[in-house]
C-alpha cells in the first residue's frame, strides 16, 4: 500500500550558489558519504542537487512534518545503479509512525534542473 508520494525539483545553479555562499550548508544537508564519491572525489553539484531534491521529496511523502533532520535521510546508489534511501533518527521515527516499510526513489538531472520522486510504501 502506498503511504505517501513526494516530488521535488532543484535548480542546479541556484543550489550550487547556495552551497558556495554558505559552505556549512552541505554539512547540514548531507552526511560525508553523500558528499564524497567512492573514488574519494567530491560529488558534483548536479548530483548533490538531485540528492537534495530526493530528501525534499521524502519529507513530502512523510507529510512534511516539522522536526525532520536532513542528515537522518541518506541517499545512496547500489552497485546496480539504483538509488536508495537509508533513514534513521527523526525520519525513521516518522516512517515507523506511518507504517512505512520500504522506499522507492528516482532521481534525474538535465537542462539545469535536478528532480526526484519518492514513494513510501507500507
Amino acid at each position: 500500500m502506498i503511504i505517501g508520494v513526494g516530488i521535488d525539483v532543484a535548480e542546479i545553479d541556484r543550489f550550487g550558489a547556495a552551497l558556495e555562499r554558505t559552505p556549512e550548508l552541505a554539512k547540514r544537508l548531507f552526511i560525508e558519504e553523500e558528499l564524497i564519491l567512492p573514488s574519494g572525489e567530491r560529488r558534483g553539484i548536479a548530483s548533490l542537487a538531485a540528492r537534495f531534491a530526493a530528501k525534499e521529496a521524502l519529507a513530502k511523502a512523510l507529510g512534511a512534518p516539522a522536526g525532520l533532520h536532513w542528515t537522518d535521510a541518506e541517499v545512496y546508489v547500489e552497485d546496480s545503479g539504483q538509488p536508495r534511501l537509508r533513514v534513521r533518527g527523526t525520519v525513521e521515527a516518522r516512517a515507523v509512525q506511518l507504517g512505512v516499510r520500504s522506499w522507492h526513489v528516482s532521481m534525474s538531472h538535465d537542462a539545469g534542473v535536478a528532480s526526484a520522486v519518492v514513494i513510501a510504501e507500507g
